[in-house]
């Protein structure tokens, strides 16, 4: 085996009622509360404000989905204004995404760093950053523990990465209580986030023993628990443990990073707004294959072939029809390959071999839109 390590700083608190611990963990100040309109709206965030009296709560409830570059470098810029001492992030992987680019992005020397770093090309120099507090309202990027957030940029159609040791919430508190007003297909695809995060740690080039065990565990947990969960969304106990894979899927990846299902992911969110749980999960049955096909004698081959199975039980097909056709799925193949997340897969893949495994991805769905107009016919 050859040499690896292994290294997370984030402190992790976690059960039923963990919200209510806030008061423990930030320091009297100004702090700057990042979420969605939607909690604001649950009434959630003024529940927040009544655990913690003595915080002056900066409020920012109008993150969306996919953070852009240039909305996160507006906020910098507002922000820095503010005398912001810490950050707390409650919402899903957009928000913790968006929270972990300001607490860098707001200290920075740089006037304006994220279009100098992301967009010019300036090395990544992270230097400062402002503690950060995440809480996940989803089960599915594990956002709170990877040292890496995604930043979009529409305008050219591209994803960076803001990553390093600064990039580490300082503490990440898991309530499954905030899941439960989670909706079915937003359960659905977060969940498809972890199973994809933790399948790409197995076959990662740069797993190790950890990080393995860690993704094995994630696996069973969301094989046990997201069937459960989709047909009971109030069993707070399978919510919980759809809370844990997600975080060990994190854990897992924030070691390895992501590999092959990534890279086809990008594109498809980018120009198609692809929810990013459904676009790196819809080729996972085919890879699955093609990896086991490489492995004959992979030891984590009857978890696969489960995991395989219950994705296939989801119809990912007609899920992703409704946002891009098969046509324009394989128009992209060549965006689709990153050699920095392709190359992070341990099976042996060729360009052409990249291509047929699209193919194969998305044969089921032409089979699944042919029988739908003969039934019609």
């Amino acid at each position: 085996m050859s040499n690896w390590s292994f290294h997370n700083p984030v402190k992790l608190n976690a059960g039923q009622g963990s919200l209510k611990q806030l008061p423990q963990w930030l320091c009297s100040g100004t702090w700057l509360l990042v979420t969605t309109n939607g909690f604001t709206c649950r009434g959630m965030t003024c529940q927040v404000q009544k655990l913690l009296p003595s915080i002056n709560l900066v409020i920012y409830d109008q993150v969306t989905p996919n953070p852009e570059l240039d909305d996160l470098e507006k906020l910098t810029s507002y922000y820095r204004g503010q005398g912001v001492q810490g950050i707390l992030a409650i919402g899903g992987g957009s928000v913790l995404d968006a929270a972990k680019v300001l607490s860098v992005s707001i200290p920075s020397h740089l006037p304006r760093p994220l279009i100098q770093i992301l967009r010019e090309k300036q090395p990544q120099l992270w230097s400062k950053k402002i503690p950060l507090i995440a809480v996940p309202t989803t089960s599915g990027t594990g956002a709170e523990v990877t040292p890496f957030a995604t930043v979009w940029d529409r305008t050219q159609h591209k994803k960076y990465s803001v990553t390093g040791d600064m990039i580490f919430p300082d503490r990440a508190i898991l309530d499954p209580e905030l899941t439960l007003s989670l909706p079915e297909i937003e359960t659905l695809y977060t969940g498809l986030d972890a199973v994809s995060h933790a399948i790409e740690s197995i076959w990662n080039i740069n797993s190790n023993p950890i990080s393995r065990g860690l993704a094995l565990q994630a696996l069973e947990l969301t094989v046990n628990s997201l069937p459960q969960v989709l047909e009971d969304p109030f069993d707070l106990k399978a919510r919980g443990a759809m809370q844990v894979a997600s975080l060990l899927a994190g854990l897992a990846i924030s070691q390895t990073r992501t590999a092959i299902a990534h890279s086809m992911s990008y594109p498809l969110t980018s120009h198609y707004g692809v929810p990013h749980g459904l676009a790196c999960s819809f080729t996972l049955p085919a890879l699955i294959d093609h990896y086991l096909d490489s492995n004959v004698n992979c030891p984590e081959k009857k978890l696969l072939r489960c995991v395989q199975g219950m994705l296939k039980s989801f119809q990912l097909d007609a899920h992703i029809n409704k946002y891009v056709s098969r046509e324009n799925i394989c128009s992209l193949s060549g965006e689709m390959y990153h050699p920095d997340r392709v190359g992070n897969y341990a099976g042996l893949i060729s360009a052409e071999v990249f291509k047929k495994i699209i193919l194969s991805a998305t044969e089921s769905r032409l089979a699944l839109v042919k029988n739908a107009g003969e039934d019609l016919g």
